[in-house]
């Protein structure tokens, strides 16, 4: 089991890594109360094409998530324990956050709001991205150096 979930969160990882590689320009402008044009349209234009034009890519994301979910509640109701428990927590936390998230970069990618309200959105994106990243990241190193067990 895992084996499963070390390759379920090394996906997830890469997925975060890919989508925090835009998510990171709402950090040089942390004082500004309103994003940059430029930066807003990078952004979301991005988040346009991986939630709305890159069928079927966010099912295959989705399916991994499911698999992790799936996979973490077997691993903790085979075996419970401390690395199973805290693994449900650490990967639990962000694959949570996934629908938050996933309407948060639909809405960003139409780009109907205020430029402010875009700014709030692309903020808070950046930052769910980033909890998500440090929670997957805990979880694929509880779960190597648990080695399984």
């Amino acid at each position: 089991m895992w084996a499963i979930l070390i390759a379920c969160g090394a996906f997830l990882s890469a997925v975060l890594w890919m989508d925090l590689m835009f998510d990171v320009q709402v950090l040089r402008h942390r004082a500004a109360a309103e994003l940059p044009e430029t930066v807003l349209a990078s952004i979301a234009a991005y988040y346009r094409r991986v939630t709305t034009d890159a069928w079927p890519m966010g099912r295959v994301i989705g399916v991994v998530m499911l698999i992790a979910a799936v996979s973490l509640i077997v691993q903790f109701v085979r075996a419970p324990s401390r690395v199973a428990a805290l693994s449900l927590v650490l990967a639990g936390g962000p694959l949570v956050l996934v629908p938050r998230i996933v309407r948060s970069a639909v809405r960003l990618g139409t780009r109907t709001d205020s430029i402010a309200q875009q700014s709030t959105i692309a903020r808070a994106i950046c930052r769910d991205h980033l909890v998500c990243l440090a929670g997957i990241t805990l979880f694929v190193a509880l779960q190597l150096l648990a080695g399984g067990g």
